[in-house]
């Protein structure tokens, strides 16, 4: 009897020592465990491995503890050692996908070498062609350039002699004009059949007038998204549409390594289709990203009635959708004279505001209050010196209110945007000039902005969240993918051109490109404490690089690529080449 005791002891011993080294006692075998160079975006934090269940971390260190969890037949083990890097999923924090390929199914892209004279005899009678085999009641389209067009900008008469019974719009590669057609400025009131002008202005912008005395159909800035308000939006962009061009982002996101991203104009057709298409997709668990959505709000709108709207459309908000953010544009673009600037352009203008500091206030109050956070388009310095001012007094810190772009800031309102929790996310991959584009901006730029360009090391440097963002379609012939951004980031050169970097004390090192890339957008979304970072308890979002982009000589940084995209655990993207 003693010796049964003695052996059944010595069995509990062995048992229980058994669970302890094999997890069996309370820890649960892993689902997938990866070993390698991971970067966690936590605190630049590199460990040897992780372990991942249901879809979440369960461990992340060395590799000797991440081996507790494996079960033999049940854990897929990934040894991805001297691969490259492994690293948290990406985040894009504005661009403009939806409409990018909206714009590629029902319109027309124009190329940036394309002049005037090809684009009225080839680019728009293919685009009518196609739009009315379609049966289409508008033409659109995307991409001509102006410094390409800016000596024969064609006018509203040439293009009525291509087409002159439906509505046309042609938004150039920035976006921020337009060209269109007669009877599209007919329908938006502008001005009469026979070219007589109804409207002068469109508040933020004036309309342009030709030497005969009548809308020469050059649009600028908000006159722009004005007339492009009558198209026929719900055709151009239906839910149906929408639905169909989301599984073409998904595609190309997973591709570049991108799992979030938010879209910057997700009302660009005036309509709900893209939050009814991302709410559907989800709840049918096709939805491998987390996408938030922006509701714009033009100057020319009623803003109580647009407020009303963009709250409404929380009720498409669903697990991998959010809704929560309101847009507004306060200016243009700097190098094409349109950012609202101090001090003046040589020429003596200032740039376009399309909204008061009082009204920007306003409208942040409303809009904090109703769990709506701002996301407002600022590029010249006195631009986002008043949206920075309409947060502070009218916003609420928490709500983690976002300037877009931010070409200058100065200096007294990085300490301002930090202790008021403002956060950014800006155009990292422009940080870069060919020397021919320098030698174009030093002509037309006001003094002290000749030689920078966006800030974003001053962003770290205050203890402000800045996030990168690709602002695709409209990239300026940069890349959308983060490799490619990071390395522009770090070096200030594009490796497609010749030039000198821009405001090279404004570069990054690569841990801070990183981190704009990973966690600090993850933060921008109010998800951070679920995803973008590899840290026990959030999703396991993450990448397999084929370089490790932390050590590699730095023109190599582009070079890199995902060999796999994980989503919640999942793969979700495999790059065959690899």
């Amino acid at each position: 009897m003693r010796k049964s005791k003695l052996w059944m002891l010595a069995a509990i011993i062995i048992s229980g020592m058994m669970a302890i080294l094999t997890g069996c006692q309370g820890q649960p075998s892993a689902d997938l465990v990866v070993y390698g160079k991971i970067f966690t975006s936590d605190n630049n934090q590199i460990v040897e491995a992780f372990a991942v269940k249901d879809g979440k971390y369960i461990y992340v260190g060395d590799k000797a503890g991440a081996e507790a969890y494996v079960e033999e037949g049940k854990t897929e083990v990934v040894d991805y050692t001297g691969k490259g890097l492994v690293m948290p999923g990406c985040g894009n924090g504005h661009a403009h996908y939806a409409s990018g390929f909206a714009i590629q199914t029902v319109g027309t892209l124009v190329g940036m070498d394309v002049d005037a004279d090809k684009f009225l005899k080839e680019i728009l009678p293919a685009a009518v062609k196609k739009a009315k085999d379609a049966g289409a009641k508008a033409i659109f389209g995307f991409g001509w350039n102006m410094t390409t067009f800016q000596k024969n900008m064609p006018t509203r008469q040439q293009l009525d002699a291509v087409c002159s019974d439906i509505p046309i719009y042609f938004a150039d590669d920035e976006a921020h004009k337009g060209l269109a057609n007669s009877i599209l400025l007919v329908k938006a009131g502008i001005m009469k059949e026979d070219g007589t002008p109804l409207k002068r202005d469109i508040r933020g912008s004036v309309i342009q007038i030709g030497a005969d005395g009548t809308p020469t159909g050059f649009l600028k800035e908000q006159e722009g998204t004005y007339a492009r308000s009558f198209l026929d939006n719900e055709n151009l962009f239906s839910v149906d549409i929408a639905t169909a061009n989301m599984a073409k982002i998904e595609e190309l996101l997973l591709s570049e390594g991108y799992t979030m991203y938010i879209d910057g104009w997700s009302t660009y057709f005036y309509n709900s289709s893209l939050y009814q298409a991302a709410q559907q997709r989800d709840k049918a668990g096709d939805m491998h990203f987390v996408l938030g959505l922006c509701y714009e709000i033009e100057s020319w709108m009623n803003v109580d009635e647009a407020l009303s709207k963009a709250s409404d459309v929380q009720k498409f908000a669903s697990t991998r959708v959010k809704t929560n953010w309101v847009k507004l544009f306060i200016d243009g673009t700097v190098e094409s004279g349109t950012g609202f600037v101090d001090p003046l352009y040589p020429d003596g203008h200032q740039g376009s505001s399309n909204w008061s500091e009082e009204e920007m206030t306003d409208i942040t109050r409303k809009a904090n209050a109703k769990g709506l956070t701002m996301h407002i388009h600022a590029m010249g310095n006195k631009g986002v010196n008043r949206v920075v001012n309409a947060y502070i007094n009218g916003g609420k810190d928490e709500m983690r209110n976002t300037l877009v772009h931010v070409y200058g800031v100065n200096q007294d309102d990085y300490k301002r945007m930090a202790d008021h929790n403002i956060y950014v996310t800006s155009g990292m991959l422009w940080h870069h000039r060919s020397t021919e584009f320098q030698n174009e901006l030093n002509r037309t730029l006001p003094e002290g902005m000749k030689d920078k360009g966006f800030p974003l090391k001053s962003f770290f440097d205050h203890g402000i969240n800045v996030s990168s963002h690709s602002d695709f379609p409209a990239l300026s012939a940069s890349p959308d993918d983060p490799f490619g951004i990071m390395e522009i980031t770090v070096t200030g050169l594009y490796y497609a051109e010749k030039g000198q970097p821009c405001w090279p004390e404004e570069l990054l090192t690569r841990e801070q490109a990183l981190n704009a890339l990973t966690i600090n957008v993850a933060k921008q979304m109010f998800i951070e404490k679920e995803r973008g970072s590899v840290s026990v308890g959030k999703y396991a979002d993450f990448l397999l690089v084929n370089k490790d982009v932390l050590t590699c000589p730095v023109k190599e940084i582009h070079e890199a690529k995902p060999a796999a995209t994980y989503f919640e655990g999942k793969k979700v993207f495999a790059n065959d080449k690899q």
